[in-house]
């Protein structure tokens, strides 16, 4: 009984994280399908980084390293599958802290193009 509710846990857990990251997706105009999957996010948010402006944030990290970085973890969510679901959620909330971190730093610059 114990195994089936941490199951359960997991699987709601990792449809929250994809959800959230098809909102991240859509932030950064891609396309999101209405049900994707872990590999259409990381190619959406591959595009992104491809488009993203090159500027480093306080973190030092630029918005496209960021992306890169969230991309690297959907790929490996991907590659786990449900084999791992702790650790393919932990790279789901990893790449969700980065690319949160990316549109982070993108949020001050569109401040700047709209006050001119």
């Amino acid at each position: 009984m114990i195994n089936r509710d941490i199951s359960l846990r997991l699987a709601a857990g990792r449809g929250r994280r994809v959800t959230q990251l098809g909102e991240a997706a859509a932030r950064w105009g891609g396309q999101v399908p209405e049900d994707p999957g872990i590999t259409e996010l990381a190619d959406l948010l591959e595009a992104a980084a491809t488009n993203a402006l090159d500027r480093p944030g306080d973190s030092g990290h630029t918005t496209r390293a960021l992306l890169a970085g969230a991309v690297e973890d959907l790929r490996a969510a991907a590659r786990l599958g449900g084999l791992l679901p702790a650790v393919t959620l932990w790279h789901l909330q990893r790449a969700i802290d980065q690319e949160h971190t990316a549109h982070q730093q993108t949020v001050p610059a569109q401040r700047q193009r709209h006050d001119r």
